[in-house]
């Protein structure tokens, strides 16, 4: 299964970064094969709509699962249009995060704001 975790750089030691709409990369990795890519937002630099053209991303990459601390509204309508589970990440470890994940003890992320919408978010 692939799964998507905004990240500060590419290396699977760095951080989760806390912004999915303004995160520089997302860290696309299979479960099963344990492969992984990173890929720049292109979204990051955007004037608005960041949230959505990030969630355009992870769709377009055919995940079936987004690890993220915190999400808007509009980011998430369009990665649960897609049938893409959004799951609460731990801690900034990116590799504690897979684990969790894959022993199955993320919780689903409830709390889905209603997004920064111009005024930043870090």
């Amino acid at each position: 299964m692939k799964i998507a975790i905004p990240v500060d750089d590419k290396s699977m030691e760095t951080n989760v970064c806390m912004s999915f709409g303004r995160t520089p990369y997302f860290l696309i990795y299979d479960t099963e094969t344990r492969e992984n890519i990173f890929l720049d937002n292109s979204a990051a630099a955007s004037q608005g709509g960041a949230g959505i053209k990030a969630a355009q991303t992870v769709v377009d990459n055919q995940v079936r699962a987004l690890l993220t601390p915190r999400c808007g509204e509009n980011a998430a309508e369009v990665i649960k249009a897609a049938d893409i589970k959004i799951y609460k990440t731990v801690n900034d470890s990116i590799q504690d995060n897979i684990d969790a994940f894959n022993e199955g003890k993320l919780s689903l992320l409830e709390d889905i704001h209603a997004g920064f919408h111009g005024r930043g978010g870090k």
